[in-house]
């Protein structure tokens, strides 16, 4: 067997001779069990654990500078988690569920079987590389595929490490990783898999439904957005600003479910911009030499966030940086510093396009049904925090929005939930993943009728040509049963 692919895989010849020895091999050893789909867990646990170090290292390559703790806590251990979590669930996903038959068909029987879809394609992101790369294929092994990862180009010292404990702990026609640039994802992506999940930008999301629809391939997308994290004016403004910019400024913003704007009462405005000013100059001091502080994924990503910035200054927005001015930062060293903008409206970019790095855009609302109109006006997020206490209150935003996922006082939590499906909604993505949803999503949930002999002797005689006067008395009788007794007619609240 040949080794892991790399970037000779730029002839789409040779990824589509990997593809086809993984489809091969699954057909030959499908499908899994159990034990198997344990033992590849195991495999994949194992290979994380043991090179934890090279992984932080290599993202801190890629990043120039990325916070140890920070990959430990946002990558390495929800990974391994979810690992622990999925094999001590997988037995009980694998089970054969039965289902009830329609009366007219008892006492035949019927159920449902997952079964796997074959060869599963993941291509994965920069921000995460770790996570958002092997997450996926954490559900797509339990679920008894074969797969293949692409991660992405932008981190391409964590791509390499990514390849080097695949290629340790599986053979190829098992789990690959290709590596390579955009022209290589672009070639992935075109590959007749059996389901494809991709994560990254609505941009590029666009591009990679368009190429998988020429095989009839079914994606998951998880894509980004303008994600809300509203306070009601009731609530701590202290903890809300704590916990808002805690997570913003995570990853130096660099977080898909980020909270990318607050939405706070104009009586409560100053207050939080004080409060948040607090935390920054609590968690961060002096960002630029600060070891627990992120930088840009590279020099263009960082000139974007100046471009918002300058863009937001020039409509008149207030720039709040609480740090100090002997401080440096540039394109060169990639260090963008923790960034409030207060009065920010929909005329600035940074209210327009997904931000993506350390900047909070504050924004005021005169009412509780003004916020809420507003978040309803925008693209649907994938995420959306909202701060209060009052129980009814929080019914009602969770009644009267649409988002991906919601986390209630506090931020970003509700990703790690093994038990919660994640993923967006329209502009923010398709599909879901993560712990019995992500088995789900890489299986095929069969539907299987035992048809009893009595039930389909009878159907033969009675309900199959030619039909007789019997058919017709049956047919009568079953339309009889679900006859309606008056004409109705359906009207929304307030129809006339």
């Amino acid at each position: 067997m040949t080794n892991q692919t790399d970037a000779v895989a730029l002839q789409p010849k040779v990824l589509l001779e990997v593809f086809n020895r993984q489809q091969c091999a699954f057909r030959q050893y499908a499908s899994l069990g159990y034990a198997k789909r344990i033992e590849a867990l195991d495999a994949l646990l194992n290979g994380v654990l043991s090179r934890e170090d090279l992984l932080v290292e290599a993202l801190k390559t890629d990043f120039g500078h990325r916070s140890a703790h920070e990959t430990r806590l946002l990558e390495i251990i929800p990974l391994v988690d979810e690992i622990r979590y999925v094999k001590r669930n997988l037995r009980r996903w694998m089970k054969t569920r039965m289902a009830p038959v329609n009366w007219q068909f008892l006492p035949s029987r019927a159920k449902i079987i997952y079964q796997p879809l074959g060869v599963v394609g993941v291509i994965g992101a920069w921000n995460y590389p770790v996570l958002l790369t092997l997450s996926p294929l954490v559900n797509a092994l339990a679920a008894g595929n074969h797969v293949m990862i692409k991660p992405s180009e932008l981190a391409p010292s964590t791509a390499n490490a990514i390849q080097q404990m695949i290629r340790g702990a599986f053979p190829e026609e098992y789990v690959t990783v290709i590596t390579g640039g955009r022209d290589v994802a672009e070639v992935f992506s075109t590959l007749p898999f059996d389901h494809l999940l991709y994560t990254g930008s609505n941009r590029v999301g666009r591009l990679v439904m368009k190429a998988a629809a020429e095989n009839l391939t079914p994606v998951t997308l998880e894509l980004g957005g303008k994600s809300p994290a509203l306070v009601h004016q009731s609530y701590s403004t202290a903890i809300a600003a704590d916990r808002i910019c805690s997570a913003k400024f995570w990853n130096a913003g660099q977080t898909c479910v980020a909270p990318d704007y607050a939405l706070v009462s104009s009586h409560k405005l100053d207050e939080f911009v004080r409060s948040s000013e607090t935390v920054i100059s609590k968690r961060y001091p002096r960002p630029a030499s600060n070891d627990d502080y992120t930088h840009m994924i590279s020099q263009a990503a960082w000139r974007r966030m100046q471009d918002l910035v300058e863009d937001a200054q020039n409509k008149g927005a207030q720039i709040v940086r609480p740090y100090s001015a002997t401080e440096i930062f540039t394109a060169e060293n990639r260090v963008f510093p923790p960034t409030l903008i207060v009065g920010a409206d929909s005329s600035m970019r940074v209210m327009q396009e997904e931000i993506f790095g350390p900047i909070l855009p504050v924004v005021s609302y005169p009412s509780f049904e003004d916020a809420l109109d507003f978040i309803n006006d925008r693209p649907r997020p994938l995420a959306l925090y909202y701060f209060d206490r009052n129980n009814s209150r929080i019914e009602k935003v969770l009644e009267q929005t649409v988002s991906g996922g919601v986390t209630i006082n506090d931020c970003i939590f509700h990703f790690p939930q093994h038990a919660l499906p994640f993923g967006g909604v329209g502009p923010s993505g398709m599909g879901n993943y993560h712990g019995l949803a992500g088995f789900v999503t890489f299986s095929k949930k069969k539907g299987v009728l035992l048809q009893n002999a009595l039930v389909g002797s009878f159907l033969s005689r009675t309900l199959k040509p030619p039909y007789t006067s019997l058919a017709d008395r049956l047919i009568a009788f079953l339309l009889v049963r679900s006859k309606p007794q008056s004409i109705q007619r359906f009207t929304l609240d307030g129809e006339k």
